[in-house]
């Protein structure tokens, strides 16, 4: 029976009602409002760094600094802790494609080396408590741009990288570091060097409505990354890149009691938890997703040398269209080797639609440590392939979808 756009769109939207309130994310949380304004900036049309940092240092805690139609040009800055970034509809910031303005000080920002960690960030929030980027208004990292002194691209630099087998210093354009409570609305983020947006052990964080793109042959531009994270909210996000679309990761420190709510992806390589989850990711909330033309629906990944617990997953109410891996849950990722194994615990799919043909992986370590999982309500298209090796799967893919489309009403 075919599958008709106008009924997955109630059934979505009904769906969406129901769970919004059982979201893993401790927080009430609720639609943003951008702060009042302290100071409105005009664009001069060459570089905007020390009126956008004298704007932002001056402003009192609570208030936005506002840039208004008009394309501004900066290298990086800092948002100070309690203080707000606002970019109004028809402004766009740019950032300055010179690698020594983000250059850490060893003076490798810009070219290739054993670690790729050389850069700081377009955009930094560190030890802030409240602050954000808000606004209709667009932040372009200008990844597509000729670097200043140099013969190639910020993502010539990353593809540069692949060929030699070694990583690309690149900055990423939005990075939070140890902070409560951080807040981006509706802002548009393009073209960025590397990650969009990663946190860093970061308590309460709220992504709302935004829209995030980067090509698809764009490497290493995930969309958001909450990085040992916890009580975070993603929602109403339109994102389109080249790498995960969001990645749930824990490096240095737990993350956990995360909501991932109606958003919709094109293009990317999915929902992703791992690879890194040394100190464990758990407590996830995935709900009202579209996914057309990505490589990976929902991925959890990791392995023996980036190992630790992925447990209390659960996805509901997703649809996949065109997606070449709609479940791809694996412990031996890219065959990497360590003494950290990974355990994948009570990872639940319930209501799950896929309308075209794909490839299901689930692959756990042993005998002793399989992937666990339950599917309820999840129906693929016939035809479809599979590789199970050490899968504790309780439930049965429904093969029973022919053809429709995924509704989505955008990220208002």
């Amino acid at each position: 029976m075919e599958i008709r756009s106008i009924t997955l769109l109630g059934t979505f939207a009904f769906l969406a009602l129901i769970h919004t309130g059982n979201a893993r994310d401790l927080r009430n949380v609720t639609e943003p409002k951008a702060p009042q304004t302290c100071k409105s900036l005009k664009a001069s049309g060459s570089d905007d760094s020390e009126a956008i940092k004298n704007a932002l240092d001056s402003c009192a805690k609570g208030k936005a600094v506002a840039l208004s139609a008009g394309v501004f040009y900066s290298g990086p800055l800092t948002i100070p802790s309690g203080v707000s970034l606002l970019v109004e509809k028809g402004a766009t910031l740019k950032a300055i494609p010179n690698p020594t303005l983000y250059d850490l000080g060893a003076k490798t920002c810009g070219t290739l080396d054993e670690y790729g960690v050389g850069c700081k960030a377009f955009i930094t929030m560190h030890e802030a408590n409240g602050s954000g980027i808000y606004g209709k208004g667009t932040i372009d990292g200008q990844a597509n741009v000729t670097m200043t002194g140099k013969n190639m691209t910020w993502w010539e630099l990353s593809d540069a990288a692949l060929v030699k087998g070694n990583y690309q210093n690149n900055p990423r354009l939005i990075q939070i570091n140890n902070s409560l409570e951080i807040t981006l609305h509706q802002i548009t983020l393009i073209n960025s060097p590397f990650y969009t947006v990663a946190t860093s052990e970061t308590y309460g964080f709220t992504v709302w409505g935004v829209t995030i793109y980067a090509p698809e042959s764009a490497r290493n531009t995930d969309g958001i990354d909450p990085i040992g994270s916890q009580n975070v909210t993603i929602a109403h996000c339109n994102i389109s890149n080249g790498d995960d679309n969001v990645a749930i990761k824990a490096m240095t420190a737990p993350s956990r009691h995360i909501s991932v709510l109606n958003n919709h992806f094109h293009k990317g390589r999915g929902m992703s938890i791992g690879s890194e989850v040394n100190y464990g990711a758990s407590d996830v909330f995935v709900s009202g997703l579209t996914v057309h033309d990505t490589v990976n629906g929902v991925h959890i990944k990791s392995n023996t040398f980036r190992g630790g617990h992925v447990v209390n997953i659960s996805y509901e109410n997703i649809c996949m269209r065109n997606v070449q891996h709609p479940i791809y849950l694996e412990m031996t990722y890219m065959n990497l080797h360590g003494n950290r194994t990974p355990e994948f615990r009570n990872i639940n799919f319930n209501n799950i639609k896929v309308l075209t043909k794909g490839t299901y992986i689930v692959h756990g370590i042993s005998k002793s440590n399989p992937v666990h999982v339950t599917l309820n309500n999840v129906h693929i298209t016939k035809g479809s392939q599979f590789s199970e090796s050490f899968a504790d799967i309780t439930g049965k893919f429904l093969e029973d979808v022919s053809g429709g489309d995924c509704a989505y009403s955008g990220n208002a």
